[in-house]
């Protein structure tokens, strides 16, 4: 563009081919110049509207000849110059330039300016070579000169140096070390709108070069940065790389991406002035990472957020090895509730592999965390004021450079103002409206000073530091009144790595494999809560109750007004009634009819017990040397060891039952 605009010489002389056309005997009327295409590439046709406007009227035969001062130049892609040679030998289209005439009809000429086209983009090859070449030589040297990022100039010398304007230098390390607090570059970017800071930038270019402006911050702009290796003193080149693709309208256009860091072509480290340390830069974009929550391929977990949950992003599952997801909404009631589905999600299997809900393990550690933090509650005190207090500083320190840099300008507003003739009144005016308007921005500066001096005192007023310093002793105290779920979260991943959870169906127990961030490993379990049926559930020891009630009493009503005389509840905290009883025999088998009691036996099982007739055991009882209970269906028997010992003996006195022992023997 700068030989577009100074070297007037080559395009004089390109417009002077229409007076050439005319002198060949084309009538003016006739001679249209196509000029859109000054300052453009050959490259490709992709951005040149008059180089496919020339190709449409060829190709419609409305062209009698192309004038030009070098045929080579209407394209240097060798495609696109075929094609219009091709194009000029079908519809009889002459090319003229200061070497001739040609005629692409023609095979020599066609040769001739076929030879051309492969020569200038082979030139366009070794042009860009050469100065890649030159470049890249001067780049290795950290002597390539570009423009620098905000917060960097040159110096008369050459070389790089901060900024001169001290608020801008103290803008940019605020920014670092907002990020190194909040480790979220959206933080920062909340923390400055909220506060009403400006950022600034320098222009390149044009009428406005190097002038600073100041404006809104924005999440690009932060991100950029913090992910710029300049500002940890490192020099590069090459950390984009182009290609080229073709678009939906099938033009070939240029793309970059960035390239990983090992892949720079010049990387040289203390190459000038830092505002952070090399180290700092690399954590930085470690963190930034970390925070793409759209990301598929990254396996840690994400920035700290305002959920209601507190291991967001620890919990992996135990099963898959995935990173387990969080639901908010369950049945229509708000339930926070940890849960993998990425085999559900992968179409692997129908169901997620577990889930529970938040309330079984953040409890558990957050009380783990508690009891760590307890030896060094004073030292966390002491340094959470520090941090407040060198926040408040900062903040402090940029609004008095804000107020200054509003006073400068209005002085300088005033004196324009004094020293224009009080005769000139045109002038006069529009300076005093200037020095008016430069006095509101100078109060409005003061007024948002003096207004966050009087939050920054409500918030944390110095009566504050005693109690926050007498709460260190206390730290479950300062836990749940002083502390938001962010920070929870925060102090939570400054402890924890992560912990794998597996669920163990037939105990009920969440099985927990916590990794501190010292790389120490705990295993411990916790206990799931009862589901819906487990709640309504009978105990074991309720049934084995209510079964020696229905033994004793036999009857459901009798049982029911035993166990309310005790004060004992249903399952759903009622009293008992028939029809619950009758619930718990149906779904336990208890049949009231035939249960029985321990050493209780039937009539023809105590008949082949002791190998005698029904009469025998009939007259047993008669005599009552058996204890009997009737039921509706049968007789049961009880008959303990003690009590058979003495049946025997009976049996074996008895000469009936010998008479009829010996003849069922002989039979």
């Amino acid at each position: 563009m700068h030989q577009v605009m100074h070297n007037q010489e080559s395009t004089e002389r390109q417009y002077a081919l229409s007076q050439k056309a005319i002198d060949y005997g084309w009538s003016p009327s006739l001679v249209q110049v196509l000029d859109g295409d000054l300052g453009r590439s050959g490259s490709n046709t992709a951005g040149r509207e008059d180089f496919k406007t020339l190709v449409a009227e060829v190709s419609m035969g409305n062209a009698g000849a192309i004038f030009v001062l070098e045929a080579s130049r209407l394209s240097r892609s060798s495609a696109d110059w075929n094609r219009l040679l091709e194009l000029c030998s079908l519809t009889q289209t002459l090319i003229i330039d200061q070497d001739g005439c040609y005629d692409p009809a023609q095979f020599n000429d066609q040769l001739l300016l076929g030879l051309k086209g492969t020569m200038s983009q082979a030139e366009l090859h070794l042009i860009r070579a050469r100065l890649y070449g030159a470049k890249i030589n001067k780049a290795k040297k950290g002597e390539l000169r570009f423009p620098l990022p905000v917060g960097y100039v040159h110096d008369d010398l050459g070389n790089v140096t901060f900024d001169p304007d001290a608020q801008v230098c103290h803008v940019i390390q605020m920014v670092f070390d907002l990020f190194k607090e909040k480790q979220s570059a959206y933080a920062v970017v909340q923390h400055f709108g909220r506060n009403s800071i400006k950022f600034p930038k320098r222009s390149y270019g044009g009428r406005w070069k190097g002038k600073l402006i100041w404006g809104r911050v924005t999440y690009e702009r932060v991100l950029s940065v913090l992910c710029n290796p300049f500002y940890a003193g490192v020099y590069t080149w090459g950390r984009h790389k182009s290609f080229k693709i073709i678009n939906p309208q099938g033009e070939i256009v240029t793309k970059q991406r960035l390239l990983p860091m090992e892949e720079w072509p010049v990387m040289i480290k203390d190459h000038h002035c830092k505002y952070i340390s090399f180290q700092d830069f690399e954590n930085n974009r470690q963190q930034s990472q970390m925070n793409k929550t759209n990301s598929v391929t990254n396996p840690l977990s994400g920035p700290p957020r305002e959920g209601m949950t507190l291991l967001q992003g620890l919990l992996y599952c135990g099963i898959c090895g995935r990173r387990m997801t969080i639901r908010y909404t369950v049945n229509k009631k708000c339930m926070p509730t940890y849960e993998c589905n990425w085999r559900k999600r992968q179409g692997l299997t129908h169901n997620s592999c577990f889930s529970f809900m938040a309330k079984v393990a953040d409890p558990v550690i957050e009380k783990m965390v508690i009891n760590i933090l307890t030896p060094s509650n004073l030292s966390i005190a002491i340094n959470a004021l520090n941090q407040i207090e060198k926040r408040n500083t900062s903040m402090n320190r940029q609004c008095e450079m804000n107020i200054q840099r509003c006073q400068y300008q209005a002085d300088l507003a005033q004196r324009r103002f004094e020293q224009v003739d009080p005769a000139n009144r045109l002038v006069a005016a529009s300076l005093e409206k200037s020095w008016n308007q430069e006095l509101e921005k100078l109060a409005a500066a003061e007024k948002e000073f003096q207004d966050y001096l009087s939050k920054q005192e409500k918030e944390f007023p110095a009566a504050k530091k005693k109690e926050i310093t007498a709460l260190a002793s206390h730290i479950p105290d300062l836990w749940d009144k002083t502390t938001n779920i962010k920070d929870k979260k925060r102090i939570i991943r400054l402890l924890i790595s992560d912990i794998t959870v597996t669920r163990d169906i037939d105990k009920k127990k969440l099985m927990l494999n916590l990794r501190w961030q010292t790389g120490q490993a705990q295993q411990f379990s916790v206990c799931l809560p009862p589901s819906a049926p487990d709640k309504t559930r009978y105990p074991r020891e309720m049934v084995d109750q209510v079964r020696e009630l229905t033994l004793m009493y036999g009857d459901d009503n009798k049982t029911a007004d035993a166990l309310n005389s005790q004060g004992i509840l249903s399952a759903t905290g009622k009293t008992f009634t028939k029809d619950m009883i009758e619930w718990i025999r149906f779904k336990h088998k208890i049949d009231k009819t035939l249960i029985r009691a321990e050493h209780e036996f039937t009539v023809p099982e105590v008949r082949e017990m002791f190998s005698v007739s029904k009469h025998m055991v009939y007259y047993w009882i008669s005599r009552k040397y058996v204890r009997i209970r009737r039921t509706e269906k049968c007789i049961l028997i009880e008959i303990n060891p003690v009590k058979q010992t003495e049946l025997r003996q009976i049996i074996d006195n008895s000469y009936k039952a010998n008479c009829r022992l010996a003849t069922a023997n002989m039979c």
